[in-house]
């Protein structure tokens, strides 16, 4: 996501704090090398015009506080731009209603179907919602067979009554949702492979017919700069309230993103960050400008932290750790804590500096993970508790029992008594940490 553009910028502001103070002449072969970044990441090009003469003229009148550097000043100044160009502030949904409505539109291919049954993951966990599934695709094969099949696996219901009139079927939904205590309704409509007129009708008759708290366009990232025609197609029968952005995890150069708010002032509201059903995060502009600078964000890793782990369970872990009583039954639940927040690498990626620290590329073998968890699962619970009884008779069956080697044993031993030899110095002081 935005991997292209990010580098370019990153090399860009490099440079910049190379030089001594912000001239006109600098500042203009920056602007240069912004202008071409934003081109070749697929942003529109009047927008790319704006934020260019935006930040030059803002770099050219900023007086320079004595604690920053010039090239801090302009690094600040890019990203409070790029912040406003991806919307300013994050566009929470509006789920207040009873029941909530939320109305998903949008062409087909652009994996809608699949982004319903995210937003209804989403709204479950995060906002402990009632969600309703409805079915009103009733044209595209299958579409109907997809939404139960992502229901079933979410275990979220879904409302459906087969190929009968789309308005129909979105009123008995709702009238359903109430009788049966549901606060969510989010709608599946049909799509097309581009916009047509009887596409758009049947769309306006449910619009009108329901009236939704959200009428959402989902999108596929990758469309580039014809992304725009279809958000104001859409935009011109529906008032859309926003757009969700998918396969941003893919190869996209992320123009998109950077155009919509500008050019169509919708609010992006989501954007999909892998084909899981937990891949779907809420979009902050702030945020997304820090990563695309290099800066990461934190809020997320954060975010992420508190909404997978077991605070009381790992507070518990932490005291332990740090008096040096950590056992490898602990170990085992703490790399089940972490295999929680999904691939390490994506967590790494949202640390400040992490393309300096070669984490942006990064591939962390979940093999590891799994052999590590079968040679402590392989010991008995005398074992776990108190690992110094493992001689090599015992090792031995270890790595039979986890289909490893007596090597992958001692050395998984001697990495965890390290670590507890670590935690225990930071626990009564004698080890500083770096920060």
């Amino acid at each position: 996501m935005f991997e292209s553009l990010s580098d370019r910028l990153q090399d860009v502001m490099h440079k910049l704090k190379g030089y001594g103070k912000i001239t006109e002449d600098n500042i203009s072969e920056m602007m240069r090398e912004i202008r071409l970044s934003l081109l070749e990441a697929d942003v529109n090009y009047k927008v790319v015009k704006e934020f260019t003469n935006n930040v030059k003229e803002k770099a050219l009148g900023e007086e320079v506080n004595k604690s920053l550097s010039p090239g801090e000043v302009f690094v600040k100044i890019v990203k409070d731009e790029l912040t406003n160009l991806l919307g300013g502030e994050n566009s929470p949904l509006n789920t207040k209603g009873n029941p909530a409505i939320i109305m998903l539109v949008g062409l087909q291919g652009s994996g809608k179907t699949t982004t319903i049954g995210k937003l209804a993951n989403y709204l479950r966990k995060n906002e402990k919602k009632k969600p309703l599934l409805v079915a009103c695709d009733v044209y595209r094969p299958a579409a109907i067979e997809q939404l139960k099949q992502l229901g079933k696996e979410l275990n979220i219901e879904v409302y459906s009554e087969g190929k009968k009139d789309p308005v129909e079927i979105s009123n008995n939904a709702i009238k359903y949702a109430k009788d049966n205590n549901y606060d969510c309704v989010l709608i599946d409509t049909a799509g097309r492979l581009q916009i047509d007129e009887k596409l758009m009708e049947e769309l306006a008759n449910i619009y009108s017919s329901i009236s939704p708290q959200e009428t959402i366009l989902v999108i596929d990232s990758m469309m580039g700069q014809d992304a725009i025609n279809v958000i104001t197609g859409f935009d011109d029968k529906l008032s859309l309230t926003g757009v969700i952005l998918t396969k941003l995890d893919g190869d996209t150069r992320g123009g998109v993103a950077l155009s919509v708010k500008h050019l169509t002032n919708l609010p992006i509201k989501f954007i999909g960050t892998s084909e899981k059903m937990d891949g779907l995060s809420s979009f902050y502009p702030e945020r997304m400008a820090s990563r695309i600078l290099g800066m990461g964000d934190i809020l997320s890793i954060v975010e992420k932290v508190e909404s997978e782990i077991d605070e009381k369970e790992a507070e518990k872990t932490a005291k332990k750790m740090m008096k040096g009583n950590f056992d490898l039954d602990d170990f085992l639940a703490q790399l089940n804590q972490i295999k929680k927040l999904g691939p390490l690498e994506n967590i790494l990626k949202l640390l400040p500096g992490a393309k300096k620290m070669g984490l942006n590329n990064v591939n962390i073998d979940p093999k590891v993970m799994k052999k590590t968890e079968a040679i402590v699962l392989s010991m008995t619970p005398e074992e776990r508790r108190n690992p110094s009884i493992l001689k090599a008779s015992r090792k031995k069956r270890i790595a039979d029992g986890s289909g490893t080697t007596v090597a992958d044993v001692n050395k998984l031993l001697n990495q965890f008594e390290e670590m507890k030899k670590m935690m225990k110095m930071i626990g009564n002081g004698s080890m500083k940490l770096p920060f």
